[in-house]
């Protein structure tokens, strides 16, 4: 009894001097300890090795950088150990944490997205639950308030072929075009109406005023002058090495994804070293794709040029009038069709493949998704038919289809690949024809090569 009575008067106690201790002030403004100059938006643990480079630099010349990831690499595959799904993802989250703080970067955060193994951005979205996967990155961009995003290139390229790359690429253009909008997810701007608020979070609108793309493309050169390029073989006056020595310094805690690359670079002496980097390409520049600014600047000037100190409103973003479609039409869709109508919503002018491409495992099945529209007052006729290299073995799609009056229809046309790899590019070309006539021709670039990602 007397221990209760005891820890009942402490108890009292307590309470009595917390009640009489003076109340600190409500915070009016935001958490300057998480104020980021650069805020870099990728997929998985390891996406920043292709700009650590330059993060270093960055943080060399007092800029604040923070990141956020949109999965946890949780569909990758262990060197290490046993562990695979959402336990890799905590193996991965480790190693990248460890590997930010080699590089001297503590504010990293990891969003809810669910890795997603394909090539298909829309996958990607979709598993991300898209919606929610935004109202995370504006939620980051309103706690960080970057001047600068940095993030993947949103587009198709041979190389560049993971959607969930393509995916943080887009989410982030979309944070970018409305953070600052007070009507967008507003409970985020809402102030706390109790001490222990769980709904309201009292964010502020926040506009970053540039952001810029970096892509692992095969063919790097039609990146070139599309922003600007920092080279990495300078020597880091403060860590004394080159910066693209500090960045392999940091991948080097990526095992369970590379440990076997990893140990093998840790047996070379110094000048193996240099002479194995600039042979994989670690001495190359670090080439950014200027994506837009809110303040001015030139394409391929410095990220920071025209950025000041004032912070800037909400620019909102003008809405591309689509234009009219008439007669028969024959597009190609899926991630290509996606990307020809998300480029025009948000300004963007970015590089492209001239012609439509990707690369796929040797003896895979193609999917080619096409969109019909009889956009006439008649039913119309329309015909289908493929061309390709020797050994491709035409499935599904080809044929004939009636469409009736502003009818649009989806196609799915797949052909079986050769069993045989190639280093040249194969083309694909889809025909359309109706009253006699060709109407539409999609040309398709395909690589076949050994492993990589599924289609879909």
């Amino acid at each position: 009894m007397k221990s209760r009575y005891a820890f009942c008067f402490l108890t009292l106690f307590v309470a009595t001097l917390v009640a009489q201790a003076p109340k600190s002030p409500p915070a009016t403004q935001p958490d300057d300890r998480f104020k980021a100059d650069v805020l870099l938006v990728v997929a998985h643990p390891d996406d920043e090795t292709g700009v650590s480079a330059y993060l270093a630099q960055l943080l060399e010349q007092h800029k604040r950088v923070a990141a956020i990831y949109l999965t946890h690499g949780e569909a990758g595959h262990n060197n290490m150990g046993p562990e695979r799904a959402p336990a890799l993802g905590d193996v991965r989250e480790m190693e990248l944490r460890r590997a930010m703080t080699k590089l001297g970067i503590d504010n990293v955060w990891f969003l809810d997205g669910r890795d997603t193994p394909s090539q298909n951005v829309l996958q990607s979205l979709a598993n991300w639950h898209h919606g929610i996967a935004l109202e995370e990155v504006v939620r980051m961009v309103r706690f960080t308030r970057p001047e600068v995003i940095l993030t993947w290139l949103p587009g198709f390229f041979i190389g560049e072929n993971h959607g969930d790359h393509q995916a943080a690429g887009v989410v982030a253009t979309e944070a970018f075009d409305i953070a600052g909008d007070p009507s967008v997810f507003p409970a985020q701007l809402a102030a706390p109406v109790r001490v222990n608020e769980t709904l309201l979070e009292g964010l502020r609108p926040w506009q970053p005023k540039k952001i810029y793309y970096f892509s692992d493309a095969q063919e790097q050169e039609q990146f070139k002058n599309s922003g600007p390029a920092y080279p990495v073989t300078g020597i880091s006056p403060v860590r004394k090495l080159p910066y693209w020595r500090i960045t392999l310094e940091a991948f080097e805690f990526h095992l369970s994804q590379y440990r076997t690359y990893i140990e093998s670079m840790s047996k070379l002496d110094e000048q193996q070293l240099a002479k194995k980097a600039k042979e994989d390409g670690w001495d190359d520049p670090v080439q950014l794709t200027f994506g837009k600014s809110n303040v001015g600047g030139t394409v391929t000037g410095d990220v920071f040029e025209g950025i000041g100190p004032v912070d800037i409103a909400f620019v909102r973003r003008t809405e591309a009038t689509p234009e009219p479609q008439s007669g028969l039409s024959v597009k190609l869709a899926g991630p290509w069709g996606f990307y020809e109508v998300f480029r025009p919503a948000h300004a963007l002018h970015l590089p492209q493949p001239a012609v439509p491409e990707i690369a796929i495992a040797t003896g895979a099945t193609l999917q080619i998704p096409i969109q019909l529209h009889n956009n006439t007052a008649m039913p119309k006729e329309l015909t289908l038919s493929l061309t390709a290299a020797a050994g491709w073995a035409t499935q599904t799609g080809v044929g004939n289809y009636t469409l009736r009056a502003g009818e649009e229809l989806p196609v799915l046309v797949t052909l079986d690949s050769p069993k045989t790899t190639e280093k040249s590019l194969d083309e694909i070309v889809c025909r359309a024809e109706a009253d006699g006539q060709t109407i539409s021709t999609i040309t398709l670039h395909v690589r076949r090569r050994s492993g990589g990602l599924p289609q879909n």
